[in-house]
């Protein structure tokens, strides 16, 4: 009631490997929401109480006023754990565009909650709108390539794709000497590895 199932929240963020997300634990957090709610409700009620016996309530110091300070900070405690809970995922969501590019992996989609998949949508979009004004792709290289060409191996059948203004049939096990810009998307999405040397 007073602050251990937000507590359990911030556990469990701090418990996960950095960036790897959890599936959105939705009864804990309804859980802190509604111990939310009936300390806001208790508090009402006591100062409400206060008021009603003709007292000030900046400078009474009774059992009303303590109870009140007690509802009062175990609300601010369950909404600040609350708010690092939600601050944390959208942070890792954020970052999930960049490592995996515009299409979320099953396996992490499964994880989301319905509002955290329509921000990671939206942010796509705001990065996609960003991008297109500069007319350059952040996406691609993230340490500058020695050579703009590297050899690939598929690994999951893609098909027929346009790469470089050509189609190319994407096979499971084929290998392609492609444009490091085409299959950047195909590696960062587990579809495609590089070949090194």
């Amino acid at each position: 009631m007073y602050g251990r199932e937000a507590r359990q929240l911030v556990k469990e963020l701090s418990s996960g490997e950095n960036g790897q997300l959890k599936a959105f634990n939705s009864d804990m957090v309804d859980q802190v929401t509604k111990a939310c709610s009936v300390h806001h409700l208790e508090l009402q009620s006591l100062i409400r109480k206060i008021q009603e016996e003709g007292l000030d309530t900046q400078t009474t110091r009774n059992a009303d006023h303590f109870g009140a300070l007690i509802h009062h900070l175990a609300l601010i405690r369950n909404k600040r754990c609350l708010m690092a809970y939600v601050y944390n995922r959208a942070d890792s969501i954020r970052n999930l565009r960049w490592k995996v590019g515009n299409v979320l992996p099953q396996e992490i989609k499964g994880k989301l909650s319905h509002p955290e998949q329509e921000y990671f949508k939206n942010h796509d979009t705001a990065l996609n709108l960003y991008m297109s004004a500069l007319d350059l792709d952040l996406t691609v290289d993230f340490v500058p390539p020695k050579d703009p060409y590297i050899q690939v191996r598929v690994i999951d059948d893609i098909g027929e794709v346009f790469l470089s203004d050509k189609k190319t049939n994407l096979v499971c096990h084929s290998i392609h000497f492609l444009k490091r810009n085409d299959a950047e998307q195909y590696i960062s999405q587990g579809l495609m590895e590089e070949l090194m040397g």
